[in-house]
């Protein structure tokens, strides 16, 4: 069985979820920001930016929190910083997953409720 290629901006892009993940669910609360989750992050090979996916469990509201967590970025870095072990933390850029609301669609089309 040939081993997994799992090399090391993946395992940051994996901890930087489970970290932000955390961090943006307390800024919801904090900042009575609309609702929404850290889907996936994906991290350049230099480790220099990481895009961050959020969605939101109102569709609507989904460019409104992404513009107030890209305000919040440099506060996720700085808390970042404090708690993993990076040599430098990748700048934060938060984007819109809208995976999920054109999968709703897909669905309700399939039913035929469009």
């Amino acid at each position: 069985m040939p081993a997994k290629s799992f090399n090391r901006s993946d395992r940051v892009s994996a901890e930087l979820r489970r970290e932000l993940a955390v961090l943006v669910h307390a800024a919801v609360r904090d900042h009575a920001l609309p609702s929404v989750s850290v889907s996936d992050v994906e991290v350049t090979k230099d480790l220099d930016v990481a895009t961050v996916y959020v969605t939101a469990l109102i569709g609507d509201q989904g460019k409104e929190a992404t513009a107030a967590l890209n305000e919040l970025a440099k506060e996720f870095r700085r808390e970042l910083s404090r708690t993993m072990k990076l040599r430098r933390v990748p700048e934060l850029r938060f984007r819109y997953d809208d995976s999920v609301d054109k999968g709703e669609r897909i669905e309700s089309l399939l039913r035929g409720d469009a």
